[in-house]
């Protein structure tokens, strides 16, 4: 059955942050410093969903998704990142799967889309290489209680983009810029993601798979200083993290680093545990060029000749059919089936949100033609659901289904919502 789903992420989403043994985040703490996100927006409400779950199911099920990737949040169900389970927070989650569930949506949860307690962090964050061990246990204390009805789970989001974002440059929580001291940070997650698959399958997940954001890398031109360039780039955004799981090696790091003796004996043998599933998200082609000064061996040249979305992203569906493909040239028998597990674009605010629907056409048309091609695809995710939390944009950038009034969190389903609904009933018909 292939799965046409929709997604969102627990810190953008539930808001209630102090409620029911809910603990710190360090998503908290970063949206409430000054200056760290745009007008100073916090996910401390956001779509109130954790009071409102039960309508967001209905607006799903009203779509006619036949399944929801949305992440647990850590410190909801684990308040100091280990030890005391907060009962509440897994009743949350029961609740919310029973009920996708009774309307015949498939429930994908990810365990870590980046709101790590911040009693971790004050650990040392990912960094500290005790949290690998830590993010296991988690990860079985989740699935203790619901792996007999969640038949796919997905361990990690996006390690690439909180490693780069939250430890490499300081743009998102947890705000460190240690540039590329930040690789501990990567291997970190990867291991935690090792760790979690023995953790699940021990307590009887049926499907295991982590989320990798990927990019094609294009190179600015054809001369040699930006084809170097361009391999750099591939290497740290995309083989970093692809890499390990399916190949069980990591590139060559030594555009980056010296230094690897975070990467101890056996590691690696965990990262590549054998997979059900790649999770891939895709937002837009990366055009690199040479570096312009003393820091990262490339340059982001920018993707121009393209129209672009609201928050300024290039849009080339063709970049999804080309990533796809050269998945399957690089890895070949490596590589399991894949989920299109986010895709989606920012418009201006208007239920009229027809550049949407174009976006999604094109990518959806472009998914196809990588599946002529034989890549394995299983299931397309729209981000997102609901207008959200944009991290460090705050509330100014709507990747929404279903328009949201955060001031009376009043739902309203706009022209795409309408147009999904009616391109999943085709499709159904169709089969």
């Amino acid at each position: 059955m292939f799965l046409w789903g929709t997604a969102t992420a627990a810190y953008q989403i539930e808001g209630a942050v102090k409620e029911d043994g809910r603990s710190v985040s360090i998503w908290d703490t970063f949206a409430h410093e000054p200056g760290r996100t745009r007008d100073g927006h916090t996910g401390d409400v956001a779509c109130d969903h954790y009071h409102r779950w039960r309508e967001d199911v209905e607006l799903m099920s009203g779509l006619g998704v036949n399944a929801y990737r949305f992440s647990i949040a850590w410190p909801r169900v684990q308040p100091q990142g280990d030890g005391e389970i907060n009962v509440a927070g897994l009743d949350f989650y029961e609740r919310l799967v029973d009920a996708l569930l009774e309307k015949g949506i498939q429930p994908v949860p990810t365990l870590f889309h980046w709101d790590l307690p911040q009693a971790l962090q004050d650990r040392g964050g990912w960094i500290n290489r005790d949290i690998s061990g830590n993010f296991a246990e988690y990860a079985a204390t989740v699935a203790a209680r619901l792996a007999d009805r969640v038949p796919l789970w997905i361990t990690l989001n996006e390690p690439f983009v909180h490693m780069a974002y939250g430890y490499a440059m300081g743009i998102h929580a947890p705000g460190q810029a240690l540039l590329t001291d930040a690789l501990p940070a990567a291997h970190h997650q990867l291991l935690a993601h090792g760790l979690a698959v023995q953790a699940l399958r021990a307590a009887g997940a049926r499907q295991v798979a982590i989320t990798n954001n990927c990019t094609p890398v294009w190179p600015a031109s054809q001369e040699e200083a930006d084809l170097k360039a361009a391999e750099a780039y591939d290497i740290l955004h995309n083989r970093l993290f692809n890499d390990p799981i399916l190949l069980g090696k990591y590139p060559d790091l030594s555009a980056y680093t010296k230094n690897v003796d975070f990467v101890r004996d056996g590691d690696l043998d965990l990262i590549a545990a054998p997979l059900d599933g790649l999770g891939i998200n895709y937002y837009n082609p990366t055009r690199i060029a040479a570096p312009t000064d003393e820091g990262l061996p490339f340059t982001d040249a920018g993707v121009t000749g393209y129209p672009t979305t609201a928050f300024g992203w290039p849009v080339v569906p063709d970049g999804l059919r080309e990533l796809l493909t050269g998945l399957k040239s690089r890895y070949g028998s490596a590589l399991p089936p894949i989920h299109i597990t986010e895709n989606g674009c920012s418009t201006d605010d208007t239920l009229e949100d027809h550049s949407r629907i174009e976006f999604l056409e094109g990518h959806i048309a472009a998914m196809r033609r990588a599946m002529a091609e034989g890549v394995d695809v299983r299931g397309y995710f729209v981000w997102s659901l609901l207008d959200n939390f944009e991290w460090a944009e705050g509330y100014h950038q709507r990747f929404g289904l279903v328009h949201v009034d955060f001031e009376t969190q009043r739902r309203t389903p706009k022209a795409s919502y309408s147009w999904l609904r009616e391109h999943i009933r085709a499709q159904n018909t169709d089969t």
